[in-house]
C-alpha cells in the first residue's frame, strides 16, 4: 500500500525579498529560504510550498496581497505560462542590477580569487525583438492553461506551434506572438500552422513520436536575410512540397528555406541531411564591415547586436598588436577567430562541429583574411601538448566554452602553454569561476567585463582578462 504524500502547506502573507538563481525570487520564513518563480522584491504574497527540503523549498505564489513598487506590466500574453522570459515584470534597468550582482557573487564565493573592481554591466540596446534565431514545435496536444480549464470550454482542435513548457516535454504551450524575434517570425510560423490545419496535416505527438509538422527554426539576421528550416517526422514528400511551396510563394523574404525529414526519437537536427528546398543554404551575418555566413547548424550569437560589443570587449580585452599568435578556442562558425584576425599575425581556432569549422574556413576566405587555421575535434582531444609544440604556444588564447565550462584537461594543457593573456567569455559565470579557480595558480585576473544578451531572462555573459603572472613570466622566457 503506498503512502499518501504529505499536502505541503501554503504560506500567508510572506515578503519576497530578493531575486535569486535561474530566474526565481526568494523569501525567508523562519530561517528557510523559499523561492519562488515571477516574484518581485517587495511584493506580499501567499505561497503554496510544492517542494520542501531541510534548508529550502520551492513553492508558487497564489495571490498577491500587496505589489511591488518594483514591478512593471509583462508585455507578452503568455507571461508565467511559456516559461521563456522570467523577469518581463522588472524593470529592465533593475534586471541590469541582479546580472551585475550574479556575476559578483560568482567571483567572490565560487572563484574566491583576487579580483579588481567589476565593470558596469554592458545592457542590451534593444530588450525587444532581439533574437536571431528561435526553435517551435508542432504538437497535436496543445497544453491547456488554467485559466481554458476553469472556462469549461471545450477544444476539440489541440494542434499547437509553440514552445515546450519547462519541464514537461510532450507538452506544447501554442504561442499567439512572441516578442523576442522580428514580427516575420510571428508570421512564418502562424501561416505554417493553419496551412497545415486547413490542409489536414498532422502535427507531430511527442509521445507516440509520430506525426508530419514536428518542428520550426527560423533565423533573422542582422543584414534582413532570413531562413527557415522546417523539420518534419514523417517522409510525405507531396504534403512537403506542397506547404514549403506555400511558404515560398508568401514570404519572399526568406533567403534560405530548406527542411530535414528527422523521424529520429529527438528533437536534434544536428546529425541530419538538411536540404534546401528554395534559395541559398547559408545567411550571412555583419560585423564590422565582415560577413559571416551562417548554415542550419552553425552557432552564432543569439543576440546580434550585443554579439558585436561582447566581442569588441573580447578583442580590447587580447590587447592585440599584428604581432601574436592567438589561439581561439570553442571558435564556433569562427566569429571571434575573423573578428581578431587583423589585429593579430596568426590565429587558430578549434570548435567541435565539423561542420561550424568548414563555415569558419568559409568565413575567413569570403572576408579576404589568410591568417587563420581551423581543426575539428573534441577540445580535450584536440588541444593537446603535442599540437600546441606543431603549431606554436600561443601569445593570447581566446576561450568561450559551452555553459558548462572548460574540461579539466582542457585548463591543464592552457596552464602547460602558459598564453601571455587569456580571455575567457562565458554564458555561465559559475561554471566561468569554477575554471578561474584553476587557472589562479599561474594567472591574475585584470578586468571583467559583463555583458547582457538575453534581456528579461537571468542569463548573462561575462568577459574576464586573465594574464600571467610575474614569477611565472620569468619561467616560460
Amino acid at each position: 500500500m503506498s503512502r499518501k504524500r504529505k499536502e505541503l502547506p501554503t504560506l500567508e502573507q510572506i515578503e519576497i525579498s530578493d531575486v535569486a538563481a535561474e530566474g526565481n525570487a526568494l523569501a525567508r520564513v523562519d530561517g528557510m529560504v523559499v523561492f519562488v518563480p515571477y516574484g518581485a522584491p517587495g511584493d506580499i504574497v501567499d505561497i503554496k510550498l510544492t517542494k520542501k527540503k531541510k534548508n529550502y523549498a520551492e513553492g508558487r505564489v497564489v495571490k498577491i496581497h500587496k505589489q511591488s513598487e518594483t514591478r512593471v506590466n509583462p508585455k507578452c500574453g503568455h507571461f508565467t505560462v511559456c516559461g521563456g522570459c522570467r523577469w518581463q515584470h522588472l524593470p529592465y534597468g533593475f534586471q541590469l542590477s541582479c546580472k551585475q550582482r550574479q556575476v559578483e557573487d560568482a567571483i567572490q564565493r565560487i572563484a574566491k580569487v583576487e579580483a579588481p573592481e567589476i565593470s558596469p554591466i554592458i545592457g542590451s540596446e534593444s530588450i525587444w525583438e532581439y533574437r536571431n534565431k528561435m526553435e517551435y514545435t508542432f504538437s497535436n496536444k496543445m497544453w491547456l492553461t488554467f485559466e481554458q480549464l476553469e472556462s469549461g470550454e471545450e477544444f476539440p482542435d489541440r494542434n499547437a506551434a509553440g514552445f515546450h513548457i519547462p519541464g514537461a516535454f510532450d507538452k506544447v504551450l501554442d504561442i499567439d506572438k512572441c516578442h523576442l524575434q522580428d514580427d516575420l517570425g510571428n508570421r512564418i510560423r502562424t501561416f505554417i500552422k493553419e496551412f497545415g490545419k486547413a490542409n489536414g496535416y498532422s502535427f507531430y505527438d511527442l509521445r507516440e513520436q509520430h506525426g508530419l509538422l514536428r518542428t520550426l527554426m527560423i533565423r533573422i539576421a542582422s543584414t534582413g536575410e532570413v531562413m527557415a528550416v522546417m523539420s518534419f517526422g514523417e517522409d510525405n514528400s507531396e504534403a512537403i512540397n506542397a506547404l514549403l511551396t506555400a511558404v515560398a510563394n508568401e514570404f519572399s523574404e526568406i533567403t534560405s528555406l530548406m527542411y530535414v525529414v528527422n523521424t529520429k526519437v529527438n528533437d536534434t537536427i544536428g546529425d541530419q541531411e538538411i536540404i534546401t528546398f528554395a534559395g541559398r543554404d547559408y545567411i550571412e551575418e555583419e560585423m564590422e564591415g565582415l560577413r559571416f555566413r551562417i548554415g542550419p547548424k552553425s552557432f552564432y550569437q543569439t543576440n546580434s547586436r550585443q554579439a558585436y560589443r561582447l566581442y569588441s570587449v573580447a578583442r580590447d580585452f587580447a590587447e592585440l598588436t599584428g604581432d601574436e599568435l592567438v589561439y581561439d578556442l570553442y571558435t564556433g562558425t569562427g566569429t571571434i577567430a575573423n573578428f581578431v584576425a587583423r589585429k593579430a599575425r596568426k590565429v587558430i581556432g578549434i570548435e567541435y562541429v565539423p561542420e561550424a569549422i568548414e563555415d569558419a574556413k568559409i568565413n575567413s576566405k569570403v572576408n579576404g583574411i589568410d591568417n587563420t587555421l581551423f581543426y575539428a575535434g573534441d577540445m580535450k582531444d584536440v588541444l593537446t601538448d603535442s599540437f600546441i609544440e606543431i603549431h606554436g604556444r600561443p601569445d593570447v588564447m581566446i576561450v568561450d566554452p559551452p555553459r558548462a565550462g572548460m574540461h579539466e584537461d582542457v585548463v591543464n594543457v592552457i596552464l602547460n602553454a602558459s598564453p601571455r593573456r587569456i580571455v575567457y567569455v562565458s554564458c555561465n559565470p559559475a561554471t566561468q569561476a569554477r575554471d578561474l579557480a584553476l587557472l589562479d595558480q599561474k594567472y591574475k585576473i585584470d578586468a571583467i567585463q559583463p555583458v547582457d544578451m538575453f534581456p528579461h531572462t537571468a542569463h548573462v555573459e561575462n568577459v574576464v582578462s586573465l594574464t600571467l603572472r610575474d614569477n611565472e613570466k620569468e619561467v616560460t622566457a
